[in-house]
């Protein structure tokens, strides 16, 4: 059985802002037991590593660490102030400075366990050869969706040196900034995920050219999710050299796949960017996200990565019974959660921590946070999540 203490029992809650800050002092001990669900923790900690590394490596920590993702964006005033000067997105994603800055300000505000890089899945098109644009109100467009053997002849390979130096540089200064007090997080999308963007010409609802192509020509699909492949594990290892001490991989749209697609079209091409990471960084951990996952939670954890993040459709406990004691999970708040009352919001983390157990857990939301959400609701979540104790 193992136990953590919480700034505000579930069971009691208090009736008002005030009642949660002059109780935030005194702590209330919450058992939540899941016996053989999570591997017991290792005595040793790195007190010098940011306590993210020490929960995914099952060092013993005294709570689990807490990063939200998109954190920097359009629900904070900072961010809605910089957008009004600088309205264009890759602008703002492909500028040092600007990457920077956007980068921080969660961290200066909530004092997140992660701080993850201010980008997009698809910054790395350009390099590849793939013209596109991220469009207020639209979202991603390919300006020539890639369809045919020709095209994804002209496909190049990224040199993100080449391509992409402002990452690397902006992942440095990162690490300068916050100095270790948290831990700097990298991102890329998952191979099937961007050939859907490029395949579709953008977003998607139904998925049918995608589809087709895989359906009817799957060596074209299967060529054009090898070259993502090679050049996101490229991706990764440069942003693991220039500062990221974690990485996210994005799989948003694999689980428009069934089952037996996922392991023909995702999870070979996963598996092949854990392995060809790991051989040159063993230590670094490797985060999977794949939002809709619940029908591919044990395929998820076959692609060898450190921690597999549940979005809230999954029950934590369910989780961690179905991934095993030896994977971290990430999550699962729901973001909708974040516009309720102060109250109900503390009654979800605590769910979610006692659910997950004693280690090998970060606390997330299920998804990103959803532009409109109060930005004191998501102070609230940070406070709430950095008193608990376990």
């Amino acid at each position: 059985m193992s136990t953590f203490t919480s700034i505000i029992p579930s069971t009691n809650l208090p009736r008002t802002v005030s009642s949660f800050n002059s109780s935030f002092k005194s702590k209330h001990s919450i058992s939540c037991s899941l016996p053989g669900t999570v591997a017991e923790p290792k005595a040793t900690i790195a007190a010098s590593e940011p306590l993210l590394l020490n929960a995914v490596r099952g060092l013993d920590v005294e709570r689990p660490p807490v990063w939200l993702m998109r954190q920097a964006g359009r629900y904070m005033k900072s961010y809605q102030t910089l957008c009004e000067k600088y309205p264009s997105f890759r602008e703002r994603s492909e500028n040092v400075d600007l990457v920077v800055e956007i980068s921080l300000q969660p961290w200066n505000v909530f004092k997140p366990d992660g701080v993850i890089l201010f980008s997009d899945i698809l910054t790395p098109l350009s390099g590849m050869n793939i013209p596109f644009d991220i469009v207020k109100g639209k979202g991603p467009i390919i300006f020539d969706p890639i369809r045919t053997a020709a095209q994804v002849d002209e496909v190049q390979e990224f040199v993100p040196e080449e391509s992409v130096p402002y990452v690397g540089k902006a992942l440095s200064i990162l690490r300068k900034e916050v100095d270790n007090k948290a831990a700097v997080l990298g991102f890329v999308g998952a191979p099937f995920t961007l050939a859907s963007y490029v395949v579709e010409g953008g977003s998607s609802k139904h998925f049918s050219k995608i589809k087709r192509l895989a359906f009817s020509e799957s060596k074209v699909l299967h060529s054009l999710l090898q070259k993502f492949t090679t050049s996101m594990a490229r991706y990764i290892q440069y942003q693991a050299d220039n500062g990221a001490q974690a990485v996210q991989i994005f799989d948003s749209w694999a689980t428009e796949l069934s089952p037996a697609d996922f392991e023909e079209f995702s999870l070979p091409y996963l598996k092949q960017i854990v392995d060809t990471v790991k051989k040159t960084h063993p230590e670094l951990p490797l985060i999977l996200y794949a939002s809709g996952s619940g029908g591919l939670l044990e395929r998820l954890a076959l692609t060898g990565v450190d921690v597999v993040s549940l979005d809230w459709t999954v029950d934590m406990a369910d989780g961690r019974k179905r991934l095993g004691p030896n994977i971290a999970v990430q999550g699962n708040v729901d973001p909708g959660v974040l516009f309720g009352s102060k109250e109900f919001i503390t009654d979800r983390i605590n769910d979610t921590v006692r659910k997950a157990g004693r280690g090998k857990h970060i606390l997330n939301l299920g998804h990103g946070i959803v532009v409109g959400t109060p930005e004191e609701n998501v102070a609230h979540f940070f406070e709430v999540a950095k008193g608990i104790r376990y």
